[in-house]
C-alpha cells in the first residue's frame, strides 16, 4: 500500500512559491496596502525579516501577508482548536420497546425521552421484532408514533418511524429553545 501523506489543512504558498505575477498586500506591518509586484512584496518582506504568506489564492490578484510564517501556522491551529471546542457535540440516546409493550412500560420510557430531550440529547426510539412478532408491524408503528404525540412539546420528530431489518426506527431531536 503506498504512503499516504495526512491532510493538514489548507496548504499556504510562502515567499518564492507564490507564482502569481502581482499579489494585493494586506495587513497591519504595511504602510500602504494595495496591489504590489511580486518582486516588491518579496523585497518587504525581506526587509522586515518576515514571510510573505498567500492567504487566499483564489482573489486576483492572490491576498498576500507579510508575516512570520511558522506564528502564522500557530495561530491557525489555535483556532481550529478553538472552533472544535465550541462544536456542539450531538448526543443520541436509544429507547427499546418491544411490539406488545404495556402502558407502564411506556409511561416510564416516556419519561426517559421527555429527560434526554430536555437535557439536549436526541432520541432513538425503536421497536425491535424478535422472531414472528415481525407481524404486529402495525402495533409497532403506532407505539412510535404515541411516543411522538407524546413528545411534541418537547421535541421534533427528524424521521417518521421507518422499518430497517428488525427494528423500526424513530428519530427525535430536541426543540430550539
Amino acid at each position: 500500500m503506498p504512503f499516504r501523506k495526512r491532510d493538514t489543512g489548507p496548504q499556504y504558498r510562502v515567499n518564492r512559491h507564490i507564482s502569481s505575477p502581482q499579489v494585493r498586500l494586506v495587513g497591519e506591518n504595511i504602510q500602504e496596502q494595495g496591489v504590489y509586484s511580486l518582486r516588491d512584496a518579496l523585497k518587504l518582506a525581506d526587509e522586515m525579516e518576515l514571510d510573505l504568506v498567500e492567504i487566499s489564492p483564489s482573489a486576483d490578484p492572490p491576498v498576500c501577508k507579510i508575516i512570520d510564517f511558522s506564528k502564522f501556522l500557530y495561530h491557525q491551529k489555535k483556532k481550529q482548536k478553538e472552533m472544535k471546542t465550541k462544536a456542539q457535540k450531538i448526543i443520541v440516546k436509544e429507547i427499546r420497546f418491544g411490539p406488545q409493550t404495556d402502558d407502564h412500560d411506556f409511561e416510564f420510557k416516556l419519561r426517559h425521552a421527555e429527560k434526554f430531550l430536555k437535557d439536549g440529547a436526541k432520541v432513538k426510539a425503536y421497536v425491535f421484532f424478535k422472531g414472528r412478532s415481525i407481524l404486529f408491524k402495525e402495533q409497532g408503528e403506532i407505539l412510535l408514533l404515541k411516543l411522538a404525540t407524546e413528545l411534541e412539546d418537547l421535541g421534533v420528530v427528524e424521521q417518521l418511524p421507518k422499518l430497517e431489518g428488525k427494528r423500526m426506527i424513530m428519530m427525535i431531536s430536541p426543540k430550539k429553545k
